[in-house]
């Protein structure tokens, strides 16, 4: 028997679901967190809901409204911690409260609700049943809020940077050629990134070179902030955009005040080892082609001097993998 604590079987998968509906508004929700949420009963879904934006009803309030009366009695299952303060609108306990649910499943606890009232104690003090997820289920939660999560507890945006590469870990040739090193799938999937950021950058070289829009224009949604690591040229493509001389954590910093949860850092190699070498990425995310350019006059994915013994070498853990056409 599952202790009550920890969620059943069937929970895990409604949690799983409330994933994929807090990922639908990514991108459109900063600065508050991507948050789903299902309302089950006899172990049916009774209603969903996901936050659409800031000061639109949050995830559990939008699912209380669709279950109607059928939240007497029901599981709630949330990915993120419901809130406990008034903001924009009221507190998500007070409506979990109000709506007589009898079960609240929690996917990952949000950091503020440590210095607010703390909705689980809200929950729980209610006389409401709380259960909150681990493992896997918990880290799946996690990645969907990740980048509330970082801001939350650092102030600054989550960092993403991705770069294209040969299978010999070039990603330009020595005349400084880049296009193109992935395929059209894989450029697709960029676009699609761009839409569920709030900025993306790249460095002065990269904007010289390439001039690119940094848009969404392969996919439907909105385009993110452009920043560019220097002075972009008045008719430059990326223009109108952010241009920034300073240093990167102080970019960082303020772009964590403007409420930025989220940059996508393209490039180029500079750039991407400044990012690198400041450890300031959150998470690497590399395109590999199944090419090589040959010789070693190409430019690496990090301009600069590396490690000196293997004792030096950077390590991470990866993540996921995903092969995109050919």
């Amino acid at each position: 028997m599952t202790p009550a604590g920890r969620p059943t079987a069937a929970e895990r998968a409604l949690l799983a679901r409330a994933c994929d509906l807090a990922l639908r508004a990514r991108g459109q929700v900063s600065p508050n967190p991507a948050v789903g949420a299902v309302i089950a009963r006899d172990g049916e879904i009774v209603g969903e809901g996901w936050h659409t934006g800031p000061g639109k009803p949050h995830a559990e309030p939008q699912a209380i409204a669709a279950a109607g009366q059928a939240t007497q009695g029901a599981t709630l299952v949330c990915t993120l911690e419901p809130c406990s303060h008034t903001g924009r609108t009221g507190p998500c306990t007070d409506a979990v409260i109000a709506a007589g649910i009898a079960r609240v499943v929690v996917g990952t606890l949000d950091p503020l609700e440590r210095t607010r009232g703390q909705g689980v104690k809200i929950l729980t003090d209610a006389g409401i049943e709380v259960a909150i997820a681990d493992g896997e289920d918990a880290d799946h939660a996690r990645e969907v809020a990740s980048p509330f999560l970082t801001w939350a507890a650092t102030g600054r945006p989550e960092v993403m940077l991705k770069m294209a590469a040969s299978l010999d870990g070039r990603v330009a040739t020595r005349t400084g050629n880049t296009r193109w090193i992935s395929g059209p799938e894989a450029r697709a999937l960029v676009h699609r990134w761009r839409a569920d950021m709030d900025a993306v950058g790249v460095g002065i070289g990269t904007a010289d070179a390439d001039d690119p829009s940094l848009t969404t224009r392969l996919v439907a949604g909105p385009s993110p902030r452009r920043i560019v690591l220097g002075s972009a040229p008045a008719g430059a493509k990326v223009q109108p955009c952010t241009e920034w001389t300073a240093g990167l954590p102080e970019l960082l910093d303020l772009l964590g005040q403007e409420n930025v949860l989220q940059v996508m850092v393209e490039g180029g190699a500079s750039v991407a080892a400044s990012f690198h070498r400041e450890n300031l990425v959150d998470r690497y995310v590399l395109y590999v082609a199944p090419a090589f350019m040959g010789g070693d006059d190409g430019v690496p994915l990090f301009r600069g001097a590396g490690a000196a013994t293997m004792q030096e070498l950077w390590r991470a853990n990866i993540v996921s993998t995903r092969l995109l056409g050919e």
